[in-house]
């Protein structure tokens, strides 16, 4: 739940920002530099901070899938929305489309692709995440219980643990993959079979 939880709410934060950037180059150059800068900083590094910051249990969990997922978001969205194809966005002009109206009919959906790659990348990253947080601040979750198995030795449980949290995140990404297709369903038509 904790993977879920923090993804979603990466992706809602992730999404207004690379919109955000997309839309100003003042934001742009002002945010950029910062955005690399914290996904430059190694994440298991700042657990016992979120610890101390936030206590024990889900806050710092959720935090960490967070600080895991938002970049690769960010930067898909910002991408896809600023690589409009020049064709498009001439053509909403043409047809005197408010930028509202090229932004939904134009701009969002030719973003949408590159925006679930950077879905698609972030997802295994939550799982990372949630595991990094559970270490860290987890009072219950599959890190816990690999850090617990592994303190006592019971290396088949903590193994169990870390089988489980891959096929957690397989399904998990081929959910997103289900999705993409369902909601781009012109995406496989307009691109070359391999």
């Amino acid at each position: 739940m904790e993977t879920v939880a923090g993804f979603v709410l990466s992706t809602a934060c992730g999404v207004l920002i690379g919109l955000s950037l997309a839309t100003s180059r003042v934001l742009e150059r002002m945010f950029t530099p910062l955005l690399v800068a914290v996904n430059a900083v190694p994440k298991i590094a700042l657990g016992p901070l979120l610890v101390g910051a936030l206590g024990w249990g889900q806050k710092p969990v959720l935090t960490m899938v967070f600080l895991l997922c938002f970049f690769p978001i960010v930067l898909s969205t910002a991408t896809g929305l600023a690589s409009t194809p020049a064709d498009l966005a001439e053509l909403a002009r043409s047809l005197d489309a408010s930028r509202w109206q090229a932004f939904r009919k134009v701009r969002l959906p030719a973003a949408l692709p590159q925006i679930f790659v950077g879905l698609k990348v972030a997802m295994p990253l939550a799982a990372i995440g949630a595991v990094i947080g559970e270490f860290q601040a987890g009072e219950s979750g599959l890190g816990y219980l690999i850090v617990q198995a592994g303190g006592v030795g019971d290396t088949a449980t903590a193994w169990a643990a870390i089988i489980l949290i891959g096929w957690m995140s397989i399904v998990l990404y081929f959910a997103l993959v289900l999705l993409e297709r369902w909601a781009l369903p012109w995406v496989r038509d307009t691109t070359s079979p391999r």
